[in-house]
């Protein structure tokens, strides 16, 4: 039997020993963190020459615990009245430094707040802060000490998750990646909170030239809308107009002269207008350009169907291609690119747009020059130029304002750009070896034998026979000719 002094005793104890576990469970993150899972922060670096920007994905939960600030009935439409307060926390709480101490300069802009998840949490508010932090002249903004405590400092289970997601000099640049830079803290040892050491190592000119050709070349692979439009201008591009029709082809030489005329008129249009846009940093607006390129492609469709410039396409790819230029600018403008960035960069992103639209010309030439051809050709030509149209007017609409399932189609069509160089380079082989076929049947054809000397026709009577044989060899190749249309 245990006397009273002693029962007592040992549930003093008991209570003393839960009392120093709990807390220094929860300081090492133990079971009852665990159990409870919490979003932490995000905070998404941008690099750039002179200056980071950073964008802070805050938990709204966690960020009114701390901060002092209710945020739990706050909405997008209210949520200016409580703008200042938060920006003065924010700006209280991160102190960026160089690696010698020296301060950087932090300002805080955009606000907004959004619903997302996070693995394990369930949904939750965010509120979303963009912060530029901007180091004394001269300084390194690829290493520098990241002094951050938004929340930690109060909710010591609460972590935030550094990230790079832009950095030129990297080679990252597409923003859909990112790389991870470190984690912010608290020490439960010292009950303070480190500050993050960023080093992200020697960048180079070289590493963002090679990331903007890949851009670019990314860019005409995947951007339908300037496939199709210079694709459509090529396709009637082996046919001969005559009297307001495609009928009739045109030699394999004059093809190919139009097929490169048309190739570089687009190129040095789009090429002079995303110079021009970019480098004199022209912010225009979205929607007109982007409608223009829609129309642009419609006209094309048209052409293909009946001759509407015939002869003058490289003179209308040209014009047409100042709009597609412009609109290839809007993705260097959204780099926010030094001087000196965005000139190595232009360089880049246009070889990269002309290297893969090279590729592609070469793929689909053999095809062209083969289906101008084939009797089914008229069918084929007008079943492109409607699918083509189509797609226009779904573009044209949605980029006026009234979004469609035609234009989502087609730009989903971009995201497969696998099959469709698969599909280009097997039509391209077998269009080749039907050519090669082709010319060696021709030159492998035996030459007709000499007629014996008693039916030879004499001086001044007509060669009836020689004349009767041109005619039936000649009669096919005009045959092919007129189901042409």
């Amino acid at each position: 039997m245990i006397r009273p002094r002693n029962w007592l005793t040992t549930a003093l104890r008991l209570v003393a020993g839960i009392a120093i576990a709990l807390p220094a469970a929860l300081l090492t993150g133990a079971s009852p963190a665990a159990a409870h899972p919490m979003p932490h922060s995000v905070v998404q670096l941008d690099v750039y020459q002179t200056s980071v920007s950073a964008r802070l994905e805050l938990p709204v939960d966690d960020l009114s615990r701390a901060s002092g600030i209710d945020l739990s009935d706050t909405t997008q439409a209210t949520l200016s009245a409580k703008a200042a307060a938060i920006r003065t926390y924010l700006d209280h709480h991160i102190h960026p430094t160089t690696t010698q101490g020296e301060n950087w300069q932090v300002v805080i802009g955009a606000l907004s707040l959004s619903s997302t998840e996070q693995t394990s949490t369930g949904p939750y508010r965010e509120l979303v802060a963009e912060a530029v932090l901007t180091p004394p002249a001269g300084a390194d903004t690829r290493r520098f000490a990241f002094r951050y405590d938004v929340i930690v400092h109060q909710v010591i289970t609460h972590t935030a998750l550094v990230t790079v997601r832009q950095d030129w000099a990297a080679g990252q640049i597409d923003g859909e990646t990112t790389t991870q830079v470190g984690t912010i803290g608290i020490d439960t040892r010292t009950m303070t909170v480190p500050a993050l050491k960023v080093d992200l190592g020697d960048g180079s000119a070289w590493r963002g030239f090679l990331a903007m050709v890949n851009l670019g070349g990314d860019h005409i692979l995947t951007g339908t809308d300037h496939l199709l439009f210079l694709l459509i201008l090529l396709l009637p591009a082996p046919l001969a107009a005559t009297a307001g029709r495609w009928n009739g082809l045109v030699s394999a030489r004059s093809a190919l002269g139009r097929i490169g005329r048309i190739t570089l008129a687009f190129t040095a249009g789009h090429s002079v207008a995303l110079a021009a846009t970019a480098l004199g940093r022209l912010h225009l607006p979205g929607w007109p350009v982007e409608a223009f390129i829609a129309a642009s492609i419609l006209v094309g469709a048209i052409h293909a169907v009946r001759p509407l410039f015939p002869g003058r396409e490289a003179l209308v790819a040209g014009v047409f291609g100042l709009g597609h230029g412009m609109a290839f600018s809007f993705v260097l403008a959204e780099l926010h690119l030094s001087t000196g960035r965005l000139a190595t960069s232009l360089l880049g992103f246009n070889l990269g747009i002309e290297l893969v639209q090279l590729l592609l010309v070469c793929l689909t030439l053999p095809s062209l020059l083969v289906l101008a051809r084939l009797r089914v050709q008229p069918v084929l030509r007008l079943t492109g130029a409607l699918l083509t149209g189509t797609a226009a007017v779904g573009w044209l609409a949605d980029r006026l304002g009234l979004p469609n399932a035609v234009a989502r189609a087609a730009d989903s069509a971009g995201s497969h750009t696998t099959p469709m160089l698969a599909a280009l380079t097997v039509t391209a082989l077998t269009a080749t070896a039907w050519t090669l076929a082709t010319v060696t049947r021709r030159h492998a054809r035996p030459e007709p034998a000499e007629p014996p000397a008693a039916t030879r026709p004499g001086p001044g009577e007509p060669h009836a026979a020689t004349t009767g044989e041109s005619r039936d060899r000649d009669q096919p190749a005009r045959s092919a000719d007129s189901a042409v249309t």
